[in-house]
């Protein structure tokens, strides 16, 4: 069960992840202009019928400079409910800053709890000399990598109507001790209905590795609405019982209308 109540907050890591493998394929399309500092995201996450645990996403104005420039802010954090708290209380917070040019990132923490387990970390993003600088040492990335939250707001980005049912996407990201890929499928459009609304969706399956909470048929969903924000309205893991959802609760700050509502 404490791994049951830690993937509550850790599977929504997983919801940030889909994008293109070559540089030449991960340029954002900006005029889509997806969000703006002031947006703010809320979800709920849901094990059975149990309130589980909050998850927030904000895009802030920054409070500091990198290298001579002022970054985007993106924050992302997640806390068991009081009624969860009790079984395993967890307490999740990530801070990404990446070049307003390019949206790559520059720098990376985490501050993670987790009952009585504490984890804080960081990592400088050397874009130009292809490494990244952490707390747990110096890694090379040859390719484009992200870190987990820098790599949703790109996504949110990108163009993807030259993208087919059923095509693989490839992505690499960073996080904590090293450098992970990633396979998503996208599965083409679908309209769903959360508590939220009823929106059209785009829906990727990203891939899961079977294990102690994963079974080897296990299937991880993520709906995307189908304009101009790319805002995630569900999230949905099936785990070795039962099933895990993350679902849109309350938006504000939006750039763009919420053409996909229905």
């Amino acid at each position: 069960m404490k791994k049951i109540s830690i993937y509550v907050f850790l599977f929504t890591v997983l919801f940030f992840q889909f994008n293109r493998t070559a540089h030449a394929q991960l340029q954002p399309d900006f005029k889509l202009g997806a969000f703006q500092v002031g947006e703010k995201l809320r979800y709920t996450a849901h094990y059975g019928f149990i309130h589980a645990a909050e998850v927030v996403f904000e895009v802030q104005e920054p409070k500091k400079e990198i290298n001579g420039k002022k970054p985007l802010h993106f924050v992302a954090t997640g806390r068991t409910t009081p009624s969860f708290d009790w079984f395993l209380k967890v307490r999740h917070r990530y801070d990404s800053y990446v070049d307003q040019a390019q949206l790559l990132p520059m720098q990376f923490t985490e501050s993670v709890r987790e009952g009585k387990y504490k984890r804080d970390s960081y990592a400088n993003f050397d874009q130009k000399g292809n490494k990244i600088v952490a707390s747990k040492g110096t890694f090379t990335s040859p390719d484009v990598t992200f870190d987990i939250l820098s790599m949703y707001y790109f996504a949110r980005c990108l163009d993807l109507k030259y993208v087919k049912v059923g095509e693989i996407i490839k992505m690499k990201y960073f996080l904590d001790d090293g450098i992970y890929p990633l396979d998503i499928e996208y599965l083409g459009k679908e309209t769903i209905t959360t508590e939220s609304g009823k929106f059209e969706c785009i829906k990727f399956s990203p891939a899961l590795q079977p294990g102690r909470v994963f079974r080897k048929d296990s299937r991880m969903y993520m709906w995307i609405t189908n304009d101009a924000n790319r805002i995630p309205v569900k999230v949905e893991v099936e785990i070795l019982i039962g099933s895990l959802v993350l679902e849109l609760e309350k938006y504000e700050g939006l750039k763009n209308p919420i053409t996909s509502l229905r």
